[in-house]
C-alpha cells in the first residue's frame, strides 16, 4: 500500500515590507483577541452585563496572555539559558510561548480585573471566559503549523508531515492540527452548553469542564510530541505533562466543588 505523506513548506511570513514582516502567527493572535472581544462583548449583552467592562477585560487578558506565555516558556523550558542572558526574555519576537505560562498569566490579569472593574464574581467571569480562550488555542495552533513547530514524531499514517523547513524528511505527526481541532471542539461545546444549559449549570462547571477537557488533550497528545528542550529527552513525562497535571486536577475541582456548591444552596 502507497503511504501518503503531506509535504509541508509553508511560508511563516504573510508579506514583508523592507525589513517589516507580516507573519500567520501575529496575524493568528490577533485575530483571537478581536473574536475574543466580540464574543465576551456578546455574551455580557446576553447576561445584561455593562458592555464597557468589556472593553477593559481585552486588555488585560492581552497582557496576562502575552506576559504570562512568555515567562512560561523562559521559566519552564529554557530557565538556564534566560537565567544567564535576562535582557532576551524581552525579545518576544525570537519566539518562544507555553500555553501553561499563558493560563497562568490570564489568571492572574482576571483576578486584578475582577477586583478593579468588574461587577461579578470570579468563576462568573472564568466560565464565560474560557469559550473564547478555547477558540483561541485553536488560533495559536495554526499558527505553529505555520511556523512549522511543535510536532509530533515520526508516523507512518497517511496524514503525517514532512516539515521541510524545519529539515525533516520523514512524515511526523501534525501534532499542531490534533490540538487545534480539539480546541475547536471544545470551543463549540462550551459554546452550546452556554447557549442552551447555562441556567441548569452551576457556575464554575464550564471553567472546571474546560480544564479537564484541554489540559487532558495536552496531556495525551505530548505523547507523540518531539521534546520542545533537550533536557526533556529522558523524562517519563515531559514538562507540557508534568504542569497539565494540576490543571487537570483544578478541573475535576471545579466541576466536584459547582456541583456541592449548587447541592448546599
Amino acid at each position: 500500500m502507497e503511504i501518503l505523506q503531506i509535504s509541508w513548506d509553508a511560508n511563516p511570513e504573510i508579506f514583508r515590507i523592507g525589513s517589516l514582516a507580516v507573519r500567520w502567527y501575529g496575524l493568528f493572535w490577533a485575530l483571537s483577541f478581536y473574536l475574543g472581544y466580540e464574543i465576551i462583548s456578546a455574551i455580557f449583552k446576553k447576561d445584561h452585563v455593562p458592555v464597557k467592562q468589556a472593553d477593559s477585560i481585552l486588555i488585560y487578558m492581552a497582557v496576562g496572555s502575552i506576559v504570562g506565555a512568555r515567562l512560561g516558556h523562559c521559566f519552564f523550558y529554557d530557565f538556564d539559558y534566560y537565567s544567564r542572558n535576562l535582557i532576551e526574555v524581552l525579545y518576544i519576537w525570537q519566539g518562544g510561548l507555553a500555553s501553561h505560562g499563558g493560563a497562568i498569566g490570564i489568571l492572574i490579569a482576571l483576578y486584578y480585573y475582577q477586583k478593579k472593574v468588574s461587577s461579578q464574581s470570579f468563576t462568573w467571569l472564568l466560565d464565560r471566559l474560557v469559550i473564547p480562550v478555547s477558540l483561541a488555542a485553536f488560533f495559536i495552533r495554526m499558527g505553529n503549523l505555520m511556523n512549522s513547530e511543535i510536532y509530533g514524531i515520526a508516523t507512518d499514517l497517511p496524514w503525517g508531515f514532512i516539515f521541510e523547513r524545519r529539515g525533516e524528511e520523514i512524515a511526523k505527526h501534525p501534532t499542531q492540527i490534533y490540538e487545534g481541532l480539539a480546541y475547536l471542539v471544545l470551543f463549540i461545546s462550551l459554546g452550546w452548553m452556554y447557549l442552551k444549559k447555562r441556567s441548569k449549570l452551576p457556575e464554575g462547571f464550564l471553567t472546571g469542564f474546560f480544564a479537564l477537557f484541554m489540559f487532558t488533550v495536552r496531556f495525551l497528545v505530548e505523547f507523540i510530541k518531539e521534546p520542545q528542550s533537550p533536557f526533556e529527552e529522558n523524562m517519563l513525562l515531559n514538562m507540557g505533562q508534568i504542569l497539565s497535571i494540576p490543571a487537570i486536577m483544578a478541573g475535576v475541582g471545579f466541576m466536584i466543588y459547582a456541583f456541592r456548591r449548587r447541592k448546599k444552596t
